[in-house]
């Protein structure tokens, strides 16, 4: 079997989405599964072990009828056996019914006459549970797996080089991702904490915990962010990952990820590392695993993240 699933949205969505992906391929071992993504978002396949290719389209895009014929022609050329999608608009059905892949897997939303699979709308629960419920179109009633990423064996190996060259290799450490994030900004999302509040939360955990080293990830839109912070806490350490697979591995030796939220923040859910995550306008309900202790979450008291004061993140820390 040949299966196709399209999956809208950031790094942060195909994380979620990887339940499913491993739910189809437990039920069919033999199946090929690819997956249509945002170019964005076509890393993150790096720690999938579930899909065999990727094929970057950019949904979002005010793509001419052209671009929309040549990724049918893509889809058809592969001739699969079943189509499934995260999309909600009718005209992602009409999408998915002009491939012509007999069975159509999607929302019973818009466009629902154009499946021959729908499955139920519940948007009042965890986002991972949402995107998992789309294997019921399939037949499958066994729950959810739990979120999880295969990281290569090199990232691995880089990781252990750079705890290495941090001089931390064989302890404990607490990860932070400030997470800059020029597309939330551009979207106009309130997703990021002000580098003074990260200051103040940080020079406070050093003063309490000198023995704990804290490894600031720097991201590439992130120059004046890690400067700023370099220059109030100089005993910082910095990881500048170039890819998920080493983000991946220096979150999973680290003891507390520190983060927003944000595509990291599912990363560090997945391999299971202890996460303290900030929200602003989002809801924490809908993003983190319910009932897991690991994963705590700390909501700004008006959506702004501006609003979370340094001391409820020192109470979650401990300092």
């Amino acid at each position: 079997m040949q299966i196709l699933a399209l999956v809208p949205g950031g790094i942060g969505d195909q994380i979620l989405f990887f339940p499913a992906l491993t739910q189809l391929k437990q039920t069919y071992p033999k199946a090929q599964i690819d997956v249509v993504v945002e170019p964005r978002s076509v890393a993150a396949y790096q720690v999938c072990a579930s899909v065999r290719d990727t094929i970057a389209f950019d949904f979002k895009d005010r793509n001419s009828p052209a671009d929309w014929g040549n990724l049918l022609g893509t889809i058809r050329d592969r001739e699969y056996d079943a189509v499934l999608s995260l999309g909600r608009r009718w005209a992602v059905g009409l999408l998915l019914w002009l491939t012509g892949i007999p069975k159509r897997v999607g929302y019973a939303a818009g466009g629902k006459m154009f499946l021959t699979d729908p499955v139920p709308l519940n948007l009042e629960q965890y986002a991972g549970d949402l995107y998992h419920d789309l294997v019921r179109g399939f037949g499958i009633t066994a729950p959810r797996p739990a979120l999880s990423l295969q990281v290569p064996q090199k990232e691995l190996a880089w990781a252990e080089a750079e705890q290495a060259r941090l001089g931390i290799k064989g302890q404990g450490y607490l990860l932070v991702h400030g997470g800059s994030s020029a597309m939330a900004k551009l979207k106009g999302f309130d997703k990021v904490y002000p580098v003074e509040s990260w200051k103040a939360v940080l020079t406070k955990v050093q003063q309490a915990k000198p023995e704990l080293p804290i490894v600031l990830v720097k991201g590439p839109d992130d120059t004046d962010f890690v400067a700023t912070l370099q220059a109030a806490c100089p005993t910082l350490k910095l990881v500048t990952p170039n890819n998920i697979g080493q983000l991946a591995a220096m979150t999973a030796g680290a003891n507390v990820m520190l983060c927003g939220d944000s595509g990291p923040m599912h990363i560090s859910v997945a391999l299971g590392t202890y996460t303290i995550a900030l929200f602003g306008p989002t809801d924490p309900a809908k993003l983190l695993p319910p009932g897991d202790d690991r994963f705590v979450a700390i909501k700004s008291p008006t959506d702004r993240m501006s609003d979370i004061p340094p001391s409820a993140i020192l109470e979650k820390l401990g300092v």
